[in-house]
């Protein structure tokens, strides 16, 4: 039986290959497999050798302070690879942890394929870490076209699959009955899936809501949420006595509410793509502590955070970032949108031509998936 051990290292490395992995499934059932995942491998009945919040640290201070325990994860998710046998690795996103373990399990055991998904970002920082990527990876698969060039440059073989979150969906059956109404306009609020992302924004979001109550009674706001997070996110919301506000983390349920959401503003990151794919105008924030952020300003070299503005190389999605990510700046500029109704269609506009640019011209997950068969069979 042929054997593929998973590797991701946050949440949406886990949902990313979800998808692929279901594919995988839908015609070959003679595939073990093992994993560092969360939820959505959960939810297809891989079991992860240990919860993926172990290793989750998102900002370089949160990795400095954390480097003897992400170290010794390191080591011991290469021993249970080794001791797991796989034919393929199978590595999604976090290279800064997910590439260091396929590095040392390259050295121990050359006989296993090592596949990663979604490159890691050497256009904006570290163009360097190519060269030694040729060392230890086999095939590294692209999200975006523009990626191609860099690892062309060193003979490394890539190929460009397109985003799993831009794929074609069988819609679900999903009754919202007790949670629609009509008479209300929903606008969704992302403050991100890991622990700092959720101190730091929420706050700033709960405070632009009271300001938009000030002016508006007819919006109720829908916090995408993840299980570990809604009861603290809920609490939060009884605190501060806000009535239109409610938390969801039921995947399918969340998915037909953004569908149904007038905007959305959104913690930067993959969610973005979700977002755009749905054709919901929206803007960007995040926000750090003064240390992350002037590393990040010190060593990343791009104008915009967004993917679709780097890729347009404008600011098609509006960014508030870190002093501009407070609750006047997000009121001012939801509420322009919401009282200029040709903006948001600007936006659309020019979000939909973006996103038929960076489309696969099939099924990404179809395609990631169609490699990985190659290299068992």
């Amino acid at each position: 039986m042929s054997k593929i051990f998973i590797l991701t290292g946050e949440p949406s490395g886990d949902k990313l290959a979800s998808t692929v992995i279901s594919k995988l499934k839908q015609n070959n059932k003679n595939i073990k497999y093992q994993c560092v995942g969360g939820v959505h491998l959960k939810s297809l009945g891989i079991e992860s050798i240990y919860d993926l919040k172990e290793i989750t640290f998102i900002a370089f201070t949160d990795v400095l302070l954390n480097i003897f325990k992400i170290k010794k994860k390191i080591n011991e998710t290469v021993k249970k690879i080794i001791e797991f046998q796989p034919d393929i690795l199978f590595s999604v996103d976090s290279p800064d942890f997910t590439l260091r373990v396929a590095q040392k399990v390259k050295k121990i055991n050359p006989d296993i394929k090592t596949i990663h998904f979604i490159a890691p970002k050497v256009w904006a920082w570290r163009q360097g870490r190519v060269k030694k990527m040729k060392k230890y990876l086999d095939h590294i698969l692209l999200l975006f076209s523009f990626e191609k060039k860099y690892f062309d440059k060193e003979n490394i073989l890539n190929t460009f699959v397109g985003h799993p979150l831009l794929d074609d969906e069988v819609r679900d059956n999903v009754k919202l009955d007790n949670l629609i109404n009509d008479k209300k306009n929903y606008i969704s609020l992302f403050s991100g899936s890991r622990d700092s992302e959720i101190k730091i924004l929420t706050p700033i979001l709960l405070e632009f809501i009271k300001k938009m109550n000030t002016k508006e009674d007819n919006f109720k706001f829908i916090f995408h949420s993840i299980d570990k997070h809604k009861n603290y996110l809920t609490n939060l919301i009884k605190i501060q006595n806000i009535p239109n506000a409610e938390v969801i983390s039921d995947d399918k349920i969340k998915k037909e509410l953004l569908k149904k959401s007038s905007f959305a503003i959104v913690k930067s990151g993959t969610v973005s793509l979700e977002v755009c794919k749905y054709n919901i105008p929206s803007i960007i924030i995040y926000k750090m502590n003064f240390i992350n952020y002037f590393l990040a300003k010190l060593f990343l070299n791009i104008k915009f955070v967004n993917m679709l503005n780097i890729i347009r190389d404008k600011e098609i999605i509006p960014e508030l970032i870190q002093n501009e990510c407070n609750s006047n700046e997000i009121f001012k500029t939801v509420y322009y949108f919401l009282k200029k109704p040709e903006l948001a269609e600007k936006q659309l506009l020019e979000i939909n031509s973006t996103l038929d640019d960076i489309k696969s011209s099939t099924s990404s997950s179809s395609e990631v998936a169609k490699i990985l068969i190659n290299y068992l069979f």
